[in-house]
């Protein structure tokens, strides 16, 4: 509403991509229309779209991933969905690293299943602690969820934190959930826990092609997974998806084959995070807090007010900045905002402009 009324307002709160899919993958999708790519599909996925996942697949793990252990879906949410669904039966229990994406607690709450919120600590650099973890678990627990590179953070998890997490899971018998989908948008080389010793065949990987190639719109996601557990997910398909659009199927297969974007996409946030905290560097109690990779900054502004969100009320009044508040995302994240970078550089330099402005006068008039 504040944004129909005032178009001065920078939208930072939003974790949409501020271009359209590249132009080869709308060809591609136009061209499988007019070549009468109009059927139902394999619930499964096509053949073709199926084999470039996993082509996919082994490049985001490094395991060796063949087609029968991939499943197409429409979204990354919706391979959340199937994931938990395959995973949980109605009172059992699992374990959510925190922060995380808001969708998470009512996906497991739709599969029945109770969990337990786990927070990575800000002080840490949000990794999560496998000790804490550990302390969580229940007899009935069956998973853990992790994000990395992390929503809202941008946090991606070090080796040494995921080592800890698998160690968890092989000891416990507990299937590891992993939300992935930022695979491509971190600040160094991704590391999936389907890699790590005695992993694969108890992870699941959520992936989707809404951020690295940037297609958010048209839903085209999928799951890594056993064998098994793909069988089972296609009679899940058959109830839920029935199969994904013919045609979007295709051109998503074609970005796939060829890359469309991707490297183009993860230079851009690449440079948009640089710009951004090379301006608020050196600011007077602000820090950053995760922020290594993923669409997101994470500050840290609990020096100025407690309240993060009082302070993002305050900075869309007083500057016309709109910012999600960290607590949305779980306890951890209080007392933090989070800053999306689907903006362009000349929008991120003079929103850090305003930002600091801000700052500065709220601290000066609570002191």
């Amino acid at each position: 509403m504040r944004r129909q009324k005032d178009d001065d307002i920078i939208v930072l709160s939003v974790g949409d991509h501020d271009f359209h899919t590249p132009a080869e993958t709308v060809e591609a999708c136009v061209a499988a229309v007019r070549e009468g790519r109009h059927h139902y599909t394999h619930l499964a996925g096509i053949p073709r779209l199926r084999a470039a996942m996993a082509h996919l697949s082994t490049r985001c793990s490094g395991v060796e991933t063949p087609v029968e252990q991939v499943i197409a879906a429409p979204g990354g949410q919706a391979a959340l969905y199937a994931a938990v669904q395959a995973t949980l039966d109605p009172g059992s229990h699992a374990i959510v690293v925190a922060p995380y994406y808001a969708t998470y607690p009512g996906t497991f709450r739709a599969a029945g299943a109770e969990f337990t919120v786990v927070e990575a600590r800000a002080a840490d650099g949000f990794q999560p602690d496998a000790a804490a973890i550990e302390a969580a678990l229940r007899p009935n627990t069956r998973a853990i969820l992790i994000n990395t590179p992390n929503n809202p953070t941008g946090a991606v998890y070090t080796r040494a934190a995921l080592e800890g997490i698998a160690d968890l899971c092989r000891r416990h018998d507990l299937w590891l959930l992993s939300d992935e989908v930022y695979w491509t948008l971190g600040a160094s080389e991704h590391l999936s826990p389907r890699a790590l010793p005695g992993m694969a065949e108890r992870t699941i990987v959520i992936n989707s092609m809404s951020k690295s190639h940037g297609m958010t719109g048209w839903r085209i996601g999928w799951l890594t997974a056993p064998e098994q557990l793909v069988t089972l997910l296609t009679g899940f398909n058959l109830v839920s998806t029935y199969g994904l659009p013919d045609f979007i199927s295709h051109a998503a297969a074609e970005a796939m084959e060829n890359d469309y974007g991707v490297a183009e996409i993860a230079a851009r946030y690449a440079g948009r995070r640089d710009i951004f905290l090379d301006a608020i560097s050196g600011a007077n109690r602000i820090q950053v807090r995760g922020s290594e990779g993923g669409m997101y900054i994470m500050l840290d502004i609990s020096a100025i007010e407690p309240d993060d969100e009082a302070f993002a009320w305050a900075l869309l009044d007083a500057e016309k900045i709109s910012v999600m508040p960290g607590s949305s995302f779980g306890e951890a994240a209080a007392g933090h905002i989070r800053i999306s970078l689907c903006k362009p550089e000349p929008v991120l330099q003079e929103a850090a402009t305003r930002l600091l402005r801000f700052a500065s006068d709220y601290a000066r008039k609570a002191a």
